[in-house]
């Protein structure tokens, strides 16, 4: 399965659970999700792809720019 910056997941496992993410990496092996405020976009989570759901939404490049500017984009797609 392949992940794409910007890409909105939401967490089916872990202490994230059922929160909606977004992709700030991928290398492969993991996925690094970050929402802004619980994770910052300087330290994102390592999860195992196994462990979120794709959804169908896309952040464009300047949401995800600041932490802030991620929380605000996340709360419009709650």
């Amino acid at each position: 399965m392949e992940f794409c910056k910007g890409e909105l997941v939401m967490c089916i496992a872990g202490r994230e659970k059922d929160r909606l993410m977004c992709v700030a990496e991928f290398d492969g092996k993991y996925v690094y999700v970050c929402d802004g405020k619980g994770r910052k976009l300087v330290n994102p989570k390592r999860k195992n792809p196994r462990h979120v759901m794709k959804t169908d939404k896309k952040l464009s490049d300047n949401m995800f720019l600041t932490d802030r500017a991620l929380r605000k984009a996340l709360s419009k797609e709650v």
